[in-house]
């Protein structure tokens, strides 16, 4: 392997000294194997020296302290910028658990209930329809059998389901409807209200922009612009200072590019962002599911507080039954001819919940908790171990070389 490509992470930038980070700690006082590190680096390394991706970064916290923080590859290769830990990429879903955060928050202010009617605080998604046949220009449609509670939208329940997930009928009408355009949650709601649901709220599981809707609740019910309500409940608070719906001038030679591999399945090629997640401020929308930008040192001390029971440094951003509460798999409330009894993943309010290690085929503990972006990023929080783990590749598609499954054994190899 070449060394190159392995950048310390622990050399900080200037712009990064001036961030806060999560205090780090030996391998031995966290309980892992030194040695055994080294071949967690070699594992990630080796992905970027197959071509398979970029860059990378990783960090590995336990106890609230770093164990490992690395970097490896390239940001930038046409202009051989190299992944650093300060590297600002685009973590795609997962917005998704900060956004379900936010609602949480909501619910613990007395605002809102998990079975409020979605239509209480937007109205415009009453009466909505379900698809049961037809065609893009004649959809056969019928009226829901209930209304999408916010318990559905954070589970993905609600029928809802997104543009890119096939060619049906459906999926078509959504691609249509260019709901990532623009220019605010008012017209992409606007835009949600013309659309059939695929099923009937609360029938099975459809990843969905259920979570882009949650982020339009969150403004009505609260009277604040989307972004600012994070901003103001969780970013300022956790010191999550390079994380948001846009990258400003001054932050955009620190962002990293998303790739994908050539048209003859070889090389790597820059690669357009997709659901309209812009750098720049005033493209697209406040992207509740997809659209925020951030760094492994802001998302780790998202994550270390939710693994500590939604406190951090003093800071309690959500009650720890409130966590508990989020992180139970919701998908038993499913009618049972949808939901296998025993599974290796359930899903939570926003998160996905791991059930069954042995059913997952890969290092895990009954109760850890996380989700995944489209970029190729990975969250998982372990309360079971007292462990954070992310990885922020920028590659599409979506864990094209299963590095999640390498990248999971790598760091669970390596404790005592």
């Amino acid at each position: 392997m070449k060394p190159t490509l392995l950048l310390p992470a622990l050399l900080l930038s200037t712009t990064l000294s001036q961030a806060a980070t999560l205090p780090s700690t030996s391998a031995t006082r966290a309980g892992f194997v030194p040695e055994r590190l080294e071949t967690l680096r070699a594992t990630v390394g080796s992905f970027v020296e197959r071509g398979d991706h970029a860059g990378i970064i990783t960090l590995v916290a336990r106890h609230g302290r770093i164990v490992d923080v690395h970097a490896y590859g390239m940001r930038d290769r046409e202009n051989r910028l190299p992944m650093e830990r300060d590297t600002i990429c685009r973590v795609y879903s997962m917005s998704k658990i900060i956004t379900s955060v936010a609602v949480l928050c909501l619910l613990e202010d007395g605002v809102l209930r998990l079975d409020d009617p979605v239509d209480r605080f937007l109205p415009e998604l009453k009466q909505l329809k379900v698809i049961t046949g037809g065609t893009v220009e004649a959809p056969q449609l019928e009226p829901a059998q209930r209304p999408i509670t916010l318990r559905h939208l954070l589970t993905h329940t609600s029928g809802l389901t997104y543009d890119f997930a096939g060619q049906s009928p459906i999926h078509l009408l959504y691609k249509n409807a260019d709901l990532w355009s623009g220019p605010d949650l008012q017209d992409f709601i606007r835009k949600v209200a013309t659309l059939p649901l695929q099923h009937h709220p609360g029938d099975q599981y459809t990843y969905g922009i259920n979570t882009d809707v949650l982020g339009a609740v969150i403004e009505r019910a609260s009277g604040q612009r989307f972004g600012a309500f994070l901003e103001s409940r969780l970013f300022a608070p956790l010191g999550m200072v390079d994380t948001g719906f846009d990258v400003p001038p001054e932050k955009l030679p620190r962002l990293a590019k998303t790739y994908q591999h050539g048209p003859d399945g070889r090389g790597l090629v820059e690669a357009e962002p997709m659901l309209g997640t812009h750098a720049a401020a005033s493209r697209g929308i406040e992207s509740g599911g997809a659209g925020l930008f951030s760094t492994v040192d802001d998302y780790a001390r998202f994550a270390q507080m939710l693994c500590q029971g939604g406190t951090l440094e003093g800071h309690r951003i959500l009650g720890r039954k409130t966590v508990e509460l989020m992180t139970r798999n919701h998908l038993a409330l499913l009618p049972a001819k949808t939901e296998p009894d025993r599974r290796a993943k359930g899903f939570g309010l926003g998160v996905e919940v791991t059930l069954d290690a042995g059913r997952g085929g890969v290092p895990a503990s009954p109760g850890q908790f996380g989700w995944y972006g489209a970029a190729t990023t990975y969250c998982q929080i372990d309360p079971k171990e007292n462990l954070v783990a992310i990885a922020f590749a920028q590659h599409f598609p979506f864990n094209q070389h299963d590095f999640f499954d390498y990248w999971a054994t790598a760091y669970y190899q390596a404790l005592r």
